[in-house]
């Protein structure tokens, strides 16, 4: 019966999967769902921009809430097990802390200077990938007791994860082809912080911005915010993995504007400071992550960008060192994707979103 319940559980957060739902509906969905499947103290479900992996809604259930800070601090500045990009480049996308630790969850900074004050033990997460991308993330807590997560608990994990990136990834295109041009453009803002992240002044437009921005605050900041900055912050040389991303998160906004955050180090004669600039985002950005959303190949992407960007076959095939046979062969499986005929027509579907 327990069984039989679980799995009934199972089979509808997979279906919610396929309702095109936008991302607060489909968190909503997960955090319905998930205590009937996997019973657990504490659940953290993010989107996340592929490009960067960085954050575009999360929630944090009680007790990660409060310390959300200190996970982003690890995630971004410190080595440790599990961390969301090193799975989101695994062939092993789902793992355990104590799995990956072999028992021994001492060996993790973030087990010991944080979940063990939270009262936590064993942590789930999961890079939720489709395709060649990784739309979000998934990070369960059981409590600080000797038993974790089972090898069946891992499985029926693993069995959700590319279900609930379909999830992410179709909310992504719905978002765009729905979108009803309710966002009205505006002119970049901009947000300096300090070195500890927090707000030191912001512009009016960036103040403008961040009030159509929805989701949790850290330090006063919307997450998408925080986790750019923090992602620069913490970094600790330039050898590290974060410094090497680009310093950017494309989101959208609760009334349909999509935006683009970027962050970089401000240099002064006293403290470094980190400026965030949050605009409009640019229409060859969005369309490279409408290009993701589809599921193209990263082949049949470069091509596409190409095309958006006005070049003809004969660049393309310069640009690209390819045949100008593949170059069509691309555009013929592009064009039945996006359900047009031409490259006009593809240009309008992926810059010019529909209204409803």
């Amino acid at each position: 019966m327990v069984a039989t319940l679980r799995e009934r559980h199972v089979e509808r957060l997979i279906d919610s999967c396929y309702a095109d739902l936008d991302t607060p509906a489909l968190t909503t969905e997960v955090l319905r769902r998930l205590p009937g499947i996997l019973p657990v103290e504490a659940v953290f479900f993010a989107s996340v921009d592929p490009a960067t992996l960085l954050f575009t809604s999360a929630v944090a259930q009680d007790p990660l809430a409060g310390a959300t800070p200190l996970f982003l601090d690890n995630e971004y500045g410190r080595a440790d097990v599990n961390k969301f990009a090193a799975l989101a480049r695994s062939p092993e996308p789902v793992m355990s802390l104590d799995r990956a630790t072999r028992g021994e969850r001492s060996a993790s900074a973030r087990y010991r200077e944080i979940m063990a004050g939270l009262g936590l033990g064993d942590e789930l997460r999961a890079a939720l990938i489709v395709g060649h991308e990784c739309w979000g993330v998934l990070c369960l807590h059981r409590a600080d007791a000797e038993a974790g997560f089972s090898s069946s608990d891992l499985d029926v994990l693993r069995r959700l994860a590319p279900h609930l990136a379909e999830g992410l990834r179709r909310a992504v295109v719905h978002q765009a082809l729905t979108d009803d041009g309710a966002g009205t453009a505006g002119g970049p803002g901009v947000i300096v912080l300090d070195q500890g992240l927090s707000l030191v002044s912001i512009s009016p437009d960036a103040e403008r911005w961040l009030a159509r921005l929805e989701g949790p605050e850290i330090q006063g900041l919307p997450m998408p915010v925080y986790s750019v900055a923090a992602q620069l912050a913490r970094a600790p040389d330039a050898s590290h993995e974060a410094a090497h991303r680009p310093g950017s998160v494309r989101l959208r906004t609760a009334d349909g504007q999509w935006l683009t955050l970027h962050a970089t180090w401000l240099r002064g004669r006293s403290e470094d400071q980190i400026g965030v600039v949050i605009e409009p985002a640019p229409a060859a950005e969005l369309g490279s992550l409408l290009l993701a959303a589809h599921g193209l190949t990263p082949a049949q992407s470069r091509v596409t960008a190409l095309v958006l960007q006005g070049c003809s076959t004969r660049e393309i095939v310069a640009r690209l060192h390819v045949s100008g046979y593949t170059v069509q062969e691309h555009l013929t499986a592009v064009f039945a994707r996006f359900g047009v005929s031409s490259r006009r027509e593809l240009i309008a579907a992926v810059l010019a979103p529909k209204g409803r």
